[in-house]
């Protein structure tokens, strides 16, 4: 045999469910953080969203103010949890790109409770209800918004160190 060969053994890897947790691990232990500090501004969005509406505020404004709030509580749960350890940019940088990114989630949630509320409300007076408005805005739009905002600070916001060429 020649050296070449002797020097190329196969490398045991586990295989199975330990397997892919072991490969996805860091991932998974980020999605846990994100969805704890999602969960806790969830709570602040969903209490401030319907005191709004118990409090006869127009539901796109009650959505608009509960969401620029619980926005601020994500935010501060992300950056100095969630991704603590990646690269720290200017704050302000940060925080301008958060919130553009939280207009965009804002804007897909605005546009499911839209829709529900005034298209689906027009044909079935249900949808013009609180209930089909907490279902509009906090489980379809959030839902979406939330993959959005996801793949927008881990990628973007938020960004991993690049590894030093050198």
């Amino acid at each position: 045999m020649t050296e070449l060969q002797e020097t190329s053994v196969p490398v045991a890897r586990p295989g199975g469910l330990r397997g892919l947790y072991a490969r996805f691990q860091h991932l998974v232990h980020e999605l846990g953080k994100f969805g704890t500090v999602g969960a806790i501004s969830f709570a602040v969005d969903f209490g401030i969203f319907n005191a709004l509406l118990f409090a006869d505020v127009h539901p796109l404004l009650a959505a608009t103010i509960s969401m620029v709030v619980a926005a601020t509580v994500a935010f501060v749960g992300n950056r100095f949890w969630t991704w603590r350890d990646r690269e720290r940019t200017n704050l302000r940088r940060e925080y301008t790109l958060y919130f553009l990114f939280n207009l965009v989630g804002l804007g897909i949630a605005l546009v499911c409770l839209w829709f529900s509320h005034y298209v689906l409300g027009a044909m079935w007076p249900f949808f013009e209800g609180k209930l089909a408005d907490n279902i509009a805005k906090n489980l379809v739009g959030m839902a979406l918004g939330t993959m959005f905002r996801f793949w927008s600070y881990r990628q973007i916001v938020f960004k991993k160190r690049e590894a030093d060429p050198a």
